[in-house]
């Protein structure tokens, strides 16, 4: 029996209005509406209301989760579950622009065979050359491929812009841009539950469909939990590194003392004794000048040109290393300098604004203050308060793992077990007498293999890596392939990927030259390079966040002094009473394993966790 929804829509400033509905939006009831300040009383009133009864607790289902859990973390009311309705229509409008999604954001016109079509005919799915078990036992393995497309008979609506949080009901109106102050109302925001129902129900595989918006949801939850607690930031220990690496505060605009004294090396080396080397266009000038050949000022470019056949060259380096210093201690001074603590860092917490599926592929970004790029330099500020311990946890080669269940490579899955897959792939390459025999080329293959790299090392090893793992390595290319016929590719739960846009199938007609025919390959391969890579990296993500979720769950119902602080893409760390760090350490490591039947069912590949218990996260690695 699917749960009831709790509707949740602003009304008046301060006030909520509630409704209880089914999830195709028949209501249960009469409308309830409440204050900012009887609003968590009554979630907390609810949900411990099903917990008394046993029975599964309602769906908290808004627009946003952000406004109404910064109520409910305020006053300490956890909630089980919510529906986003914005995040999930941007998966759902997203998908509706896929022919072989089945899932349409709005009933297709009569005879489209456009993007918006319900139809699922033409062309049957390119053979993936799948044979292998890994999902053997998972109930759902007989569903369709997750690289299954249909042609793009027409380019996708120019005025469609994929990932735009458009409704889902899309003939109600402009759901999600109102000209109101409050917003979408109840009503309509029940009628957009309902199209979202609908067009899970109509998707190729609904279960996994529905799935992905429940964790793209709990994640919405996790996000807005940990910007309110936010992370243990020790400003003394972070300042005494500023000074170390800077010297002390500078006043006002002034560049800090050891900024200053090399930007006068810089002057110097370069000849340039009024040069700014805060602005990009007189550095440039100034190298070339210096007679140091590059075209941008970037520290890779750099680097390169200190190079002689491949060594550095001494009098190159003695020109450009107060450059690269120059510009590594400014990165340092804009990103995490005095103003940046004292502008993100307040009460002995850092606290980052997560953007939950800021990314196509559905991983997390953030919204100022570098959230998801606390630099080495800095974390040992990261400190756990007296008493207390931070957990700090990463998944292993997460993606490559991910592949071998994708592409359910026995081969691969085999090779992952137990072990460091790397250096597995290694032995095996000894063993079947390939090239592949040292573990750092085994990196840079599998890694070129699913990023599309086809020169260098990764190319050279290609060959190799395709006899160890055929299906694979298959699995990607197919997915380049449809990438690059200008289709999409969807995740195993079933998020799809942006369709190009007018432009690109402009440049791939316009081939009538041979400028336009080299632009034509060069830009669908591109957009195969993405394809390959979007397939692994976003079922991916779907894994890190049934991972996060699991943790959420497990930390309440331990009913542990343990809170979610920090997640990166495949990392985690945890804010725990010293006491109770190996409960969380077990649990953190469970929810892994959890986490891999919750998005691939049974499968014989692991994904494991390293987990260190530490007081500075300058020790956890």
């Amino acid at each position: 029996m699917k749960p009831m929804h709790i509707v949740v829509a602003a009304a008046e400033p301060g006030t909520w209005v509630l409704r209880v509905v089914s999830p195709d939006g028949e209501r249960a009831g009469d409308d309830l509406t409440v204050t900012d300040a009887e609003f968590p009383r009554l979630v907390a009133q609810r949900e411990g209301a099903a917990h008394r009864a046993g029975v599964a607790p309602p769906v908290w289902t808004w627009l946003d989760t952000s406004a109404p859990a910064a109520l409910l973390n305020t006053a300490g009311v956890w909630v089980m579950r919510c529906r986003d309705l914005g995040l999930c229509s941007t998966i759902l409008t997203t998908a509706s622009t896929a022919p072989g999604s089945g899932a349409t954001a709005a009933p297709a016109p009569s005879g489209s065979t456009g993007p918006g079509a319900t139809s699922n005919t033409g062309s049957p799915r390119a053979g993936d050359g799948r044979q292998g078990t890994t999902t053997a036992t998972d109930p759902e393995s007989n569903a369709p491929h997750p690289l299954d497309y249909q042609p793009v008979v027409d380019p996708p609506d120019p005025r469609h812009v994929p990932g735009s949080r458009a409704p889902v009901a899309a003939n109600q109106g402009s759901l999600f841009a109102v000209a109101s102050e409050t917003g979408p109302g109840v009503d309509e925001l029940t009628a957009e539950l309902a199209a979202q129902t609908r067009a899970c129900a109509s998707a190729r595989n609904p279960a996994r469909m529905e799935r992905l918006l429940g964790l793209e949801s709990q994640g919405a939850l996790v996000a807005e939990e940990m910007r309110h607690r936010g992370i243990p930031w020790n400003a003394e220990v972070h300042r005494a590194i500023l000074e170390d690496l800077l010297g002390p505060e500078p006043r006002g605009e002034e560049r800090p003392a050891r900024m200053q004294e090399l930007a006068e090396q810089v002057r110097t080396v370069l000849a340039a004794p009024t040069l700014n080397p805060d602005s990009p266009v007189e550095l440039l000038k100034a190298l070339r000048n210096a007679g140091v050949d590059v075209d941008t000022t970037r520290a890779w470019k750099l680097k390169d040109w200190t190079l002689v056949n491949g060594q550095p060259q001494e009098q190159r380096v003695a020109v450009v290393a107060p450059v690269l210093e120059y510009k590594k201690l400014s990165r340092v001074f804009s990103a995490t300098g005095w103003h940046w603590l004292q502008t993100w860092v307040q009460d002995g917490r850092f606290h980052p604004e997560y953007v939950v599926g800021g990314v196509v592929t559905g991983r997390w970004a953030a919204r100022g203050g570098g959230a998801l790029q606390i630099p080495k330099y800095i974390r040992d500020a990261v400190r756990a308060e007296p008493g207390r311990a931070l957990v700090v946890a990463d998944a292993a080669q997460l993606e490559p793992r991910v592949l071998a269940i994708l592409a359910r490579d026995d081969a691969l899955a085999e090779a992952s077990r137990g072990r460091d897959l790397y250096a597995s792939i290694a032995e095996q390459g000894r063993a079947r007498g390939t090239e592949l025999t040292e573990r750092a080329d085994a990196k840079i293959a599998l890694l070129g293999a699913m990023y599309g790299a086809t020169s260098g090392a990764a190319g050279r090893f290609m060959p190799q890596l395709m006899r160890l793992f055929p299906r694979a390595v298959g699995y990607v290319e197919h997915a380049a392939r449809v990438g690059e016929r200008g289709q999409q590719v969807c995740t195993y739960l079933g998020r799809w990927s942006p369709a190009p846009g007018p432009e690109w199938f402009e440049v791939q007609r316009a081939t009538d030259t041979e400028a336009g025919e080299h632009r034509a390959t060069r830009e669908a391969r591109s957009h195969g390079r993405f394809s390959r890579n979007f397939v692994v990296q976003g079922s991916a993500a779907e894994w890190a966040l049934a991972w996060l979720g699991h943790i959420r769950q497990g930390l309440h119902r331990a009913g542990l002094d343990a809170q979610l602080v920090f997640f990166l893409h495949d990392e985690v760390m945890v804010d725990c009473t010293a006491e109770h760090a190996e409960q969380v350490r077990e649990l953190v490591v469970d929810a892994a394993e959890q986490a891999v039947r919750t998005v691939f069912g049974t499968v014989p590949v692991e994904v494991p966790v390293a987990t260190n218990v530490v007081t500075s996260y300058a020790d956890a690695k």
